[in-house]
């Protein structure tokens, strides 16, 4: 059994990607693939360090595995650093140009080095956050995230009733990015329609780096001492809402986003009392598996639009399996290959309008 790597281990290998890409950059850069060679693919992530990126990149790898012959490089900084990111991308367009994943908390600065891609040619799909029109990308692989926030409103509305009174407190790591301020305007929106006498606090920011999001929720819980729920779009959200509540001995309930296995042991134990898993793994394996049988079979042509991927709600009916889940790439692999084979043999069927996209 092989162990997922965590925290500062994958933080330390991230660091050591990028120095390494960087001297690659100036090297032989010349794809060799085509339909029958050594591919060179790769993706980029927004934070090496955090679940949701490590989710998704061993999805990502796990699939150029399956396909054989692919040379694949993971890129991404240790912290959420977009103009770091966005230069180990522009390196891997150098080295790794037979396609590549591109997966980002900051579109907008995307946007001219994405296009710039695009128009040399190499297959660009966009991961977990949609592109910007300017980018010249027009495949998208992602959830639904208006509604990912729906099922967790729909999850807290189950545990406190309809008829529940009260504030609930939002937190958001990174405002702006597209994909969290829907997943908070699908909570807000759901409690408005389902228990219309909570009010909601927010979204406030929360930040991505795991120090500071603890400090602001820290902030919150200090400021809304009588608050029936506090809820987090993201990864640190989740495990640090626990960590609090299990040190304040708070009544009120917590619950958040991604698989870290601290989450993960915070929905065990009953500190949290759900949290919602958007699969990244699925989804950096879909964009992946695509993108390689767009290049070898299609010469490079991706489909157009938004793959609508799939989420769920994890609690204590289901906490056990995803634990086991999680417990190894094999694990998580055979888990998701039902699942995985069905939305590749029929990709159509998942494909919606990228306007569409939240």
């Amino acid at each position: 059994m092989i162990t997922r790597p965590r925290g500062s281990v994958a933080a330390a290998v991230a660091v050591l990607l990028a120095t390494a890409l960087g001297a690659a950059a100036c090297g032989d850069g010349a794809g060799s693939g085509g339909k029958s060679g050594k591919l060179k693919m790769g993706i980029a992530v927004a934070n090496y360090s955090l679940n949701f990126a490590r989710e998704m990149y061993e999805g990502a790898t796990e699939a150029s595995k399956q396909a054989g012959n692919i040379d694949f490089k993971v890129v991404g900084p240790p912290n959420t650093d977009g103009p770091a990111e966005q230069q180990l991308f522009q390196n891997l367009t150098v080295t790794h140009p037979d396609g590549i994943v591109l997966e980002n908390l900051d579109p907008p600065i995307f946007t001219r080095p994405a296009a710039q891609a695009v128009q040399k040619g190499i297959p660009i799909v966009a991961l977990d956050t949609a592109p910007t029109k300017g980018s010249k990308v027009d495949f998208y692989v992602g959830n639904d995230n208006y509604e990912l926030g729906g099922q967790l409103a729909e999850a807290t509305v189950k545990k406190l009733g309809a008829d529940a009174k009260g504030t609930v407190v939002v937190g958001v790591p990174n405002p702006g990015t597209p994909v969290l301020d829907s997943r908070a305007k699908g909570i807000k929106d759901t409690f408005a329609r389902l228990a219309p006498g909570i009010r909601v606090l927010g979204p406030f920011q929360t930040y991505s780096d795991p120090a500071q999001n603890y400090g602001a929720w820290q902030s919150q819980v200090n400021a809304n001492p009588a608050a029936l729920a506090f809820l987090g779009v993201g990864d640190a959200d989740s495990y640090n809402l626990g960590r609090l509540k299990e040190q304040r001995k708070g009544k009120y309930l917590t619950a958040g986003f991604d698989v870290d296995p601290k989450t993960l042991e915070y929905i065990k134990k009953g500190t949290n009392f759900a949290g919602v898993d958007p699969e990244h793994y699925l989804k950096g394996y879909v964009a992946t598996a695509l993108m390689i049988k767009a290049v070898r079979e299609k010469d490079g042509k991706l489909p157009k639009g938004w793959f609508k991927t799939p989420g769920l709600v994890m609690d204590s009916a289901n906490i056990d399996e995803i634990i086991k889940r999680q417990q190894s790439v094999q694990n998580a692999f055979q888990w998701y290959k039902p699942q995985l084979d069905k939305l590749i043999a029929t990709p159509d069927a998942n494909i919606k309008p990228l306007g569409e996209a939240r």
